[in-house]
């Protein structure tokens, strides 16, 4: 529609657009993640293209630096007495419900005849989640109970196990192939690792020096610069730069001890990000991706909600938690976004021959559990607010 690009007016158009909907959303109860994501798939190429083209660039830029603010705030939810009171349910609902979400995969989709190595792939994607959404989610509404906290610590620490899982399994499925599996599965482990030590170097100094120039907390200019040279480094060094700072934050939350708040600077500067961030994600819907999914896509979608819905419960049951957070925790698991699709395109490079099916069925059943997943989410933590309360 837009022959030429204004930085300016886009710009100034999203944030009104987002603005718009954080009010529709407070009035409808309707997810302001899901009505950002509409709006953007409702003004992409594919649907009313009112879109200008140079928009698209922006996207990669916006998710990393979005992503990683959204990194460290979770990476408060990793206060040492905090995680000594929830520390066993947390472990056991994210182990748990990532194994039971690839077992459950892997064993559908060869149950209806697809190939061992493309169920393998899919499997090793699925446990993934959308730290992005469920951070907004939570944060959009004042929820009570535990549901909450320890919603927020699983969706931290969720992904690496799935980034594990998949380099396990797509050594399994290069092994099936015939091909060298070793380096794949290294490279898996070092994006793990490697982000854990970088957030660690970074966070300790951060933690000490931030907070100086203005006693209590970190300045925003403090907080932005660490939090995007973790970022950086960590992409730099090929490693998952949302565990990096997920990591920082949590070494700043343990021993900034001279900060009133420290992660307080990020939170203001963070939405306006996250407001781009999923326009920008709606703007990539495609509905011809949604038709190719197929019957292997619809039953992906079935196993993936029931591993995660099932694997949540299980492992609420087995950590002890209270009755109300076991049968909710699951249904708030369901969003899913960028590292799946990161995921899947590591695997299409790796086995081009499956690229397509591969990535047809990934975006759209990604699109679906980002419109549907947040709306979920929200129904499930205001049923345990209402649980909790009475």
């Amino acid at each position: 529609m837009f022959e030429s690009f204004n930085f300016l007016l886009t710009l100034g158009l999203l944030f009104l657009v987002g603005l718009s909907c954080h009010e529709l959303g407070r009035r409808t109860h309707v997810p302001r993640v899901t009505l950002l994501l509409v709006v953007g798939a409702l003004a992409s190429p594919q649907v009313l293209d009112l879109v200008p083209g140079g928009a698209h660039a922006l996207f990669p830029q916006v998710s990393q630096i979005a992503l990683c603010m959204v990194g460290f705030l979770l990476g408060e939810q990793f206060i040492h007495s905090q995680l000594h009171r929830s520390g066993r349910i947390v472990w056991s609902i994210t182990l748990l419900q990532a194994l039971a979400t690839a077992m459950v995969v892997f064993l559908a989709l060869i149950a209806i005849g697809v190939s061992p190595v493309l169920a393998l792939l899919l499997a090793g994607i699925a446990p993934t989640t959308a730290p992005a959404a469920t951070v907004d989610v939570v944060h959009e509404g004042e929820f009570s109970g535990d549901l909450p906290g320890v919603l927020l610590e699983v969706v931290a620490i969720d992904d690496a196990i799935g980034i594990v899982l998949f380099g396990i399994c797509l050594s399994i499925a290069q092994t099936i192939n015939g091909d060298a599996a070793n380096f794949q599965f290294v490279d898996a482990l070092w994006e793990v690792v490697g982000a854990v030590l970088i957030g660690g170097a970074l966070g300790w100094p951060m933690a000490k020096l931030t907070g100086r120039l203005s006693p209590g907390e970190p300045t925003l200019i403090e907080a932005l610069g660490f939090v995007l040279l973790c970022g950086g480094l960590a992409e730099l060094l090929h490693c998952s730069y949302l565990l990096a700072c997920i990591t920082m934050g949590a070494v700043v939350a343990n021993v900034a001890s001279h900060h009133d708040r420290p992660f307080h600077a990020i939170e203001g500067i963070s939405t306006p990000f996250l407001i781009i961030f999923f326009l920008m994600a709606g703007f990539q819907f495609d509905p011809g991706a949604m038709l190719a999914i197929g019957a292997a896509g619809g039953v992906y979608i079935l196993a993936r909600t029931a591993g995660k819905v099932g694997g949540g419960y299980l492992g609420a049951r087995l950590g002890g938690a209270d009755p109300v957070l076991t049968r909710a925790v699951g249904w708030c698991l369901l969003p899913q976004a960028g590292v799946a699709l990161g995921l899947a395109l590591m695997a299409a490079q790796t086995f081009p021959e499956l690229a397509t099916p591969l990535l047809s069925l990934l975006v759209g059943s990604t699109i679906l559990f980002e419109l549907v997943g947040p709306l979920i989410t929200r129904r499930a933590l205001e049923h345990a607010d209402r649980a909790a309360s009475r």
